[in-house]
């Protein structure tokens, strides 16, 4: 039996977006879902309890950190990473290799792993499909990615026909090294840069292997949205229709909703957290940077049509100070907001999706937001 399972509750009939539901062992939760990410066991400021207030069914960890710091084996000992950092709802691990290749500055690609440098120390690291097995197993995760390589934009054909043949093998590899398939559930990511037909290559791999979930890597790399919107429209139809499907590294309020309406119903980024962090905010109205001078007199809150914690309690011009100030409430708020706002999006895309609507909601999202301006500024 997989640990991970997929219900499709509904299709839109305008988009052929899917409503579904994902059920791990740590509980259930609605798709399309943004998933926060929690790189070192943690939300940057924010407690578990604030992440289930405003509906977080399923945080990301990342098997790479959490590996140098504090060590794999130490979380095992302490019961699992959900013990450790008391969450006992969902949690995604990813599998490393995205660190590994944007993170170290040398690296060396062979058939049995990747030799690198820790980022931290300089030591020399090897990271193979089966040591991230070895740890994301210990991490205790519901959900696990394989271990693939993350090639960047652009790449030659020939460069990435190589590297899928490369991530397809590795992700065999996986499965035998994992585990832990009674309460873990193991995703394999396709791969493929913008080729189609290497898409097609990496995902009839990937789905003979039969993961229980797959994810889409390679995109929100550097290329522009058009290409990563054609890229999904000829890869998602691609991936099993009764098992999730999992968009890597998105976290913009455009691209989740152009993710949802071609077919995807996980995505996770640390945008939000991170632009939060230099004040820069996500609102009904569009992109708003409360640092700026403008706002050290305006006591409005940061989004008048938000009802998060933020917004009921704390003005712009306060936020703006603390900011100025560097005191780490000030990155509480934005981060509190940042996130709410996109995980009550998500809300706004799964009930548009119930009423047939998630076509005209877009465009009533894009053109408030200022999405379908010249100038709009996006993150």
């Amino acid at each position: 039996m997989s640990a991970i399972k997929y219900e499709l509750i509904k299709t839109c009939k305008q988009t052929g977006a899917r409503l579904g539901m994902i059920h791990t062992p740590h509980g259930s939760f609605e798709t399309p879902m943004f998933m926060p990410v929690g790189t070192l066991a943690t939300v940057k400021t924010m407690s578990p309890e604030d992440l289930k207030t405003m509906g977080a069914g399923i945080i990301l960890s990342n098997t790479y950190h959490l590996w140098l710091r504090p060590g794999h084996d130490i979380v095992q000992e302490a019961g699992g990473l959900h013990k450790f950092m008391n969450w006992d709802q969902a949690i995604l691990t990813d599998s490393g290799g995205f660190q590994v290749f944007s993170l170290s500055d040398f690296r060396e690609i062979k058939e049995e792993g990747v030799h690198f440098r820790n980022h931290l120390n300089g030591d020399k690291l090897f990271l193979s499909p089966e040591k991230s097995m070895e740890v994301q197993n210990a991490l205790g995760a519901d959900i696990m990615m394989a271990f693939d390589e993350c090639p960047p934009f652009p790449a030659t054909h020939e460069y990435m026909k190589k590297s899928v043949e490369r991530t397809s093998r590795w992700a065999e590899r996986c499965l035998k090294a994992h585990n832990r398939p009674e309460d873990q559930g193991l995703f394999g990511i396709v791969q493929g840069g913008e080729y189609e037909d290497l898409r097609k290559l990496s995902a009839s791999d990937l789905i003979s292997l039969d993961f229980p979930g797959y994810a889409i890597g390679g995109l929100s790399v550097g290329e522009p949205k058009d290409v990563m919107n054609k890229v999904l429209e000829f890869t998602a139809p691609l991936l099993p229709a009764n098992k999730p499907r999992y968009l890597m590294g998105v976290g913009s309020p455009d691209s989740l909703i152009d993710g949802a309406i071609r077919g995807m119903d996980m995505f996770d980024c640390v945008l939000p957290t991170r632009i939060a962090r230099n004040g820069t905010l996500m609102t009904s109205e569009g992109r708003l940077v409360v640092k700026n001078a403008k706002y050290a007199r305006d006591f409005r809150p940061i989004d008048e049509n938000c009802d998060c914690y933020t917004c009921k309690n704390y003005t712009r011009a306060y936020i703006r100070h603390l900011l100025k100030c560097d005191e780490t409430f000030g990155i509480r708020l934005t981060t509190y907001h940042n996130l709410h706002f996109l995980l009550k999006l998500m809300e706004q895309v799964k009930n548009a999706i119930r009423e047939d609507r998630l076509g005209d909601f877009k465009e009533e999202f894009f053109e408030r937001y200022g999405f379908n301006r010249p100038d709009a500024k996006n993150f």
